[in-house]
C-alpha cells in the first residue's frame, strides 16, 4: 500500500531467467548461478556489506598518499579480519578460507570467450558467411539450411551449433569449427577437412543429367571425382546439366572483325 493505492506486485514465484551468455560463462567455468527473485531483499546474500566493512574499518578517517599506503591498510586489517568469526557461517574466517581455497577447481586449459554472437545459416557447400566473408563448418555436422552461432572476436570466428542445454558442457559439444578472423573482406578462410561429406555427383542420386557425348571437361571432372577425394569444383559442375552445354570455340579475329562491321555500318547510316 502506498498514498492509498496498492501497488502491483510481481509474481514472486516467477523463476528469473539468466541472460544466455552469463548461463554460458558459468557452465564453462563449472559453477551455478543462483538469481535473486524479483522485490525479494531478504533473500540477498551478505557480500554487499563488505563495502560498508571496508570503509568503516579501513579508509574512514585516513588519508592515502599512494596506492602503495593503501595497499599496506587492508593488508595489515586482514589480519585482524582473519582471526573474527563470520556471521553468517559462525566459523573463522582464516580457518573457513583455507577449507574454501582447497575446494577449488582448476581452471579450464581455455578461457572463455568474450565474443559477439550472431546467428546465420548454413549454406549448400557447408558455408557460412559473415561480414562478406565465407568460413566453412564440416560437412558431415550439419545440414544445409541449418541455423549456427557464430561467436566472434577480434582475432577468431568459432561456429557453434545451436543447443537448447546453456546449463552444462553443451558449449564444447557443440563447438563446430574454430577460425581465425579473415583478413580483408571476400575471404574464403575454409578447412580442407570440411568438404568431406559433401555429396557428389557419383554418390548422389540427384545427379539432374549425366554428362553430355562430346563434353570433355565434364568427363575429366567425373574421372577425377570417382578416383580421387571428392574435388567440390567437380562436385559442382557435374551435376549441374547446364555445365554439359556445348560452346563453340572462336578465335579472337572473329570478334574484331564483328566490330570494324559494326563501327563501318555505323558511319555509312549518318
Amino acid at each position: 500500500m502506498r498514498y492509498g493505492f496498492v501497488m502491483p506486485y510481481p509474481d514472486i514465484r516467477a523463476v528469473p531467467k539468466l541472460a544466455a551468455e552469463a548461463a554460458a560463462f558459468a557452465a564453462h567455468y563449472g559453477f551455478t548461478i543462483d538469481p535473486l527473485a524479483a522485490y525479494r531483499p531478504m533473500a540477498k546474500g551478505r557480500v554487499e556489506r563488505q563495502v560498508l566493512i571496508v570503509r568503516e574499518h579501513v579508509l574512514v578517517g585516513r588519508y592515502f598518499d599512494s596506492l602503495v599506503d593503501l595497499d599496506d591498510a587492508f593488508t595489515g586489517w586482514l589480519r585482524i579480519r582473519h582471526t573474527q568469526v563470520h556471521r553468517t557461517h559462525g566459523e573463522v574466517i582464516g580457518i573457513r578460507a583455507e577449507t574454501d581455497r582447497a575446494a577449488l577447481r582448476r581452471l579450464p586449459e581455455r578461457p572463455y570467450l568474450v565474443a559477439e554472437s550472431h546467428l546465420r545459416r548454413v549454406s549448400k557447400d557447408c558455408l557460412v558467411s559473415f561480414a562478406a566473408s565465407m568460413y566453412s563448418v564440416p560437412a558431415r555436422r550439419i545440414r544445409a539450411g541449418q541455423r549456427v552461432e557464430l561467436r566472434v572476436s577480434p582475432e577468431a570466428v568459432a561456429i557453434h551449433a545451436l543447443t537448447a542445454d546453456t546449463a552444462t558442457d553443451a558449449a564444447e559439444a557443440s563447438l563446430l569449427a574454430v577460425h581465425p578472423r579473415a583478413a580483408r573482406r571476400g575471404s574464403w578462410v575454409v578447412d580442407d577437412t570440411h568438404w568431406a561429406g559433401l555429396p557428389d555427383g557419383h554418390i548422389r542420386a540427384t545427379v539432374v543429367e549425366p554428362p553430355r557425348r562430346g563434353t570433355e571437361l565434364l568427363t575429366d571432372l567425373a574421372d577425377q571425382a570417382a578416383d580421387r577425394e571428392p574435388n567440390p569444383l567437380a562436385a559442382l559442375l557435374v551435376r549441374h546439366h547446364a555445365a554439359g552445354t556445348a560452346v563453340a570455340h572462336r578465335g579472337l579475329d572473329i570478334y574484331q572483325t564483328a566490330a570494324t562491321t559494326t563501327n563501318t555500318t555505323a558511319e555509312e547510316t549518318r
